[in-house]
This record gives C-alpha cells, structure tokens and sequence, in this order.
C-alpha cells in the first residue's frame, strides 16, 4: 500500500463482510446464519456503499488476493462503469455460470434454480472414494465444526497459521504446480493436502503433519512473528465463521451463490484486467480452466505474470515484484 501510494494513488484495503472489523452481518449459531447474506452481489453491494461512503464514485483500479480475487473480478463484472480495471492474484477469475438449455415445465416450486444438468459432480463422495479417502477444504470449511477445528488447533493458533502460510509458500519445496486436466478426483488427488485433505483430518491437523519436517522460521523473512501476531489477534477476537460462511454459500446443496450469478450468465469482465501470481502457486490451478479461460472471460486481457520464488502469499513473499508488475498495469491502462 505504501509503495502504490508514493505513485499518487489513494489506496483502500477494507475487511470483507465476516471478516476483521466488519459488523452488522449474521453472527447466529451455524444452523440459524442466512447464508444469502455471503453471496457475490452482497459482496459486490457492501464495495459499492463503501465506495460512496469513501466519497467516490469511481475506482481507478480494484486489486484482489485469492478470496480478494473473487472480490475484483466480481465488481467490474456487475459494475464496469464504477470498477475501472482489476488485477486478480493467486486465484483465477472464471466465468459465471449459465443455466440449462434443456428446461421442462415442472409443477413443483423452482428452489434451486442452478440445479440444471450441468451441475457439478459429487465432489466429495468422489474424493472419498479414493486411497486413501480425501476431501476437498472448501466442503470441510463449509462444516459445522470447522471454525471450532481452526480456532482450537491443538498446535495453538500462531503455530498453526505460520504453517499454513508456510506450506502453501515457496519456501515448502513440494509445491510443484501444474494445471489440472478436469474436475475429477483422480485429478484433484495430485493437490497438496491443503487443498484436498486427508479425510479424517481437521485443518489443523493436516497442518501439523505436513509441518513435522519443516523449519517454519523459513518464512519469518516475509512474515516476521509481529505481523502474524496481528492476524492471531484479530482472528482470536472475531472467529471463523464469518469468513467461512462465504465457502458454505459457494458449496450448500441449494446452490445460493450459483443460483445467485445466473443473473450475469454469459457476461464477461470489460474492463482491462490482469493476473498475477506466484510461480509455485497450486491456486492457479485449483479451478481447472480457469487460468486459460480468460481470453472467453475478459473483454480486454492484458495479461499473466507469473512471479519466481513466490507461492500463494505473492504479496507478501515478492513484494517488490509485485508492486512492478503492478505499475507496470496501471502505467498502461
């Protein structure tokens, strides 16, 4: 932000619904929470009011990491005319969905209208039926006892997020990402485990295992103890489930936040948008087709770069990098 704001430019990073300092979202027991609360056009909606808040009506340039990414690609795809361009980082931005071309007449009430033939397999029972058993941590965040799982982490909660942040880092030698041939279990199986976990394990706990030969002070270089601290301290006040909510919106059987994007069915993003991300980063792939299906997403693609020595946390790992190619974007535009 800094760096960005000696350019000139006036910078905004602000707590997403669930999130940090955010309040007036539903904070009821897991079964009782309103999950329409966490689908894209409300996110889009709480960024819209906050830019009017700010006391703007345009942005020059919304930049967004993994979750962040869903975020800059979703608000110039709804409003072009108030986001006018968009960097995604570490998660590709894919297409909304479309619904059936095969629609019958049917007596009983439509609940779920993404519910058409080209809905996603069974993921879960999929994996599960590996050797051994996996599962997918969007299906496992979306449970009941996930936030629990996250907020008690038997190896406490600053031991568990330095690895978290370690293992999907490049300073974990076995990242080795490559793209994915298709939404399949024989293809997701090849993703490190925390992505498509072992399944009879809590997050924690496959943190832990996958952390028992590594130095986690490697990643201190990046994310000194101080800074990671504020993210403990933050996380130890609010919770999870907030944040998790959003992954329960994207997975629930009744498809909110895929009933919710029909709405923009075959819309593309027009602004000038660009991707960047680490090199040892298995985000890029986790989405098969994502990555190469932005020359169909993205009216005016300027582009990917792929940064070395950086893994998921591209930021925070090669900032300086990062900052470049970002002006690099911006000088362009």
């Amino acid at each position: 932000m800094p760096a960005l704001a000696a350019q000139g430019y006036y910078v905004v990073a602000p707590d997403q619904r669930g999130y940090g300092r955010t309040t007036g979202w539903d904070t009821r027991p897991f079964h009782e929470v309103e999950l329409n609360q966490f689908t894209l056009t409300n996110l889009v909606r709480d960024l819209v009011c906050l830019v009017y808040a700010l006391g703007y009506k345009e942005v020059y340039c919304h930049i967004g990491h993994d979750f962040g990414a869903v975020s800059s690609a979703m608000a110039p795809l709804m409003r072009p005319d108030m986001f006018k361009s968009c960097i995604q980082m570490s998660h590709p931005h894919h297409a909304p969905p479309t619904p059936s071309f095969e629609v019958k007449a049917s007596a009983e009430p439509i609940t779920s209208p993404g519910s058409g033939s080209n809905s996603k397999k069974d993921i879960q029972a999929e994996l599960a039926r590996l050797d051994p058993p996996r599962k997918h941590y969007k299906w496992y965040n979306s449970t009941s006892s996930a936030s629990k799982d996250w907020e008690t982490a038997p190896q406490g909660l600053h031991e568990f997020l330095r690895g978290y942040f370690h293992v999907k880092s490049a300073d974990w030698p076995h990242n080795d990402p490559k793209p994915l041939k298709a939404w399949s279990a024989t293809e997701l199986e090849q993703m490190p485990h925390y992505y498509i976990m072992p399944k009879e394990s809590s997050m924690p706990e496959t943190i832990s295992d996958m952390m028992k030969s590594e130095d986690g002070s490697a990643t201190t270089s990046w994310l000194p103890d101080s800074e990671l601290a504020v993210y403990v301290k933050e996380w130890q006040r609010v919770g999870f489930q907030g944040g998790l909510n959003w992954y329960r919106a994207q997975t629930s059987s009744s498809q909110i936040q895929k009933a919710d994007m029909l709405l923009f069915a075959g819309r593309k993003i027009e602004v000038p948008c660009a991707f960047i991300s680490g090199e040892k980063d298995w985000g890029n792939y986790q989405q098969p087709g994502a990555l190469d299906g932005y020359k169909n997403s993205c009216s005016d693609f300027r582009g990917a770069t792929f940064i070395p020595h950086a893994g998921h946390w591209v930021q925070q790992e090669q900032a300086e990098q990062v900052v470049e190619a970002v002006c690099k974007f911006l000088e362009g535009l």
